[in-house]
């Protein structure tokens, strides 16, 4: 799935971008420009989360926001530097197409608005980010895929973790066999959420509960941990009812991936604890992350336990502002992305097999 030496020259690359990439004219007028991205949604991660980190990029930098609160965006165009002619709102969002500073559309929205806003942004000629998981369903995901490449556009999902240190280094050294022949794979990834009115616990605007959210950390880990995509699964829900978190959408899932080379992957994700961890298995050791998918603080060990704990070369690097720049310069130099819609549509694809296999009470082959 990860094309680890790809990824390297991707991470690797600090110097400028080729005079000669392939884009819109301005950029040929102007080699060195950053490009320009529009947030959709200035929720807890676009605002709180995303838009800090353009100060560390190399290539990208914030030019427009798109808001249904006008006054919070025009507080937060002021604070950090948005002329007020590049604020829009759900209604006027089309119009994006006629403004040449926007170059990327990040969409920062409730899941069941991904598919909407990605599709219009790619009708107005505009290249995409969208957060995970990437739309309601596998139709949904199938429909983004085609409007953006039918316009001739770039479009990535925010799977952060491929560009955070910890997870590299701990991929690097699952390839490179430190731990010898991989056996087994577990990921546990939940939190207590004491919100009951929050949009995640309204299936019609996530599409599920901890699965679609917090679960599709351990999903995508144990895909890019492993190198390998699973062929079978297993899955059990566990909710309470009565609470008034899960009138609507799950709370705990376990699921068991089996994968080619015989590695079964033991994965759960919750909304009633907090719970962050990776661990691989091999026949010769083991390694180790918790937290494993954090913002920032993860940890990680590789050996026989925790007697060895490992620090990447590049602890400090800003996982967020990697992967602004990496679709960047996926732009410029007209390069995929290591994590396109594709790489979306595939863990809805087995997000829906999950959510089959624990009503249906069966193994599901994949």
């Amino acid at each position: 799935m990860i094309d680890l030496n790809r990824r390297n020259v991707v991470l690797a690359a600090g110097g400028a971008l080729a005079a000669g990439a392939v884009g819109a004219p301005v950029w040929a007028q102007n080699p060195g420009r950053k490009l320009g991205y529009a947030i959709v949604g200035l929720g807890g991660y676009g605002l709180g989360v995303i838009i800090p980190q353009f100060k560390d990029c190399q290539h990208s930098r914030l030019v427009a926001l798109v808001s249904g609160d006008a006054a919070k965006a025009k507080r937060v165009a002021a604070e950090y530097g948005v002329p007020e002619k590049n604020i829009y709102n759900y209604q006027n969002y089309d119009s994006i197409r006629d403004n040449p500073d926007i170059d990327i559309v990040y969409v920062c929205l409730p899941v069941s608005m991904h598919a909407e806003y990605t599709i219009r942004a790619a009708k107005a000629g505009k290249h995409v980010l969208c957060e995970k998981p990437m739309a309601m369903n596998s139709a949904e995901c199938e429909a983004m895929i085609a409007a953006c490449k039918q316009a001739g556009k770039k479009l990535m999902i925010g799977y952060r973790c491929h560009f955070e240190p910890f997870n590299l280094e701990a991929i690097r050294r699952a390839r490179a066999g430190e731990i010898g022949k991989l056996r087994y794979f577990r990921s546990e990834h939940g939190f207590n959420f004491s919100n009951p009115n929050a949009w995640r616990l309204k299936k019609a605007m996530s599409g599920g509960g901890s699965m679609m959210d917090i679960g599709i950390y351990a999903l995508q880990a144990a895909r890019y941990m492993t190198g390998e995509e699973p062929v079978a699964l297993y899955a059990k829900e566990t909710t309470d009812r009565s609470d008034p978190r899960f009138r609507e959408v799950e709370d705990m899932i376990d699921f068991q991936l089996e994968f080619p080379s015989g590695v079964i992957g033991s994965c759960m994700s919750m909304y009633s604890a907090n719970q962050n961890h990776i661990l691989l298995m091999g026949d010769k050791g083991r390694i180790e992350m918790e937290p494993g998918t954090a913002y920032k603080g993860n940890r990680l060990w590789v050996g026989k336990g925790r007697e060895t704990e490992i620090t990447p070369k590049d602890v400090g690097a800003n996982q967020f502002a990697r992967q602004l720049d990496h679709l960047s310069e996926c732009v410029l130099q007209n390069r995929e992305p290591i994590v396109p819609g594709e790489e979306g549509l595939r863990d809805i694809r087995i997000i829906e097999a999950v959510y089959r296999s624990a009503r249906e009470k069966r193994r599901i082959t994949l």
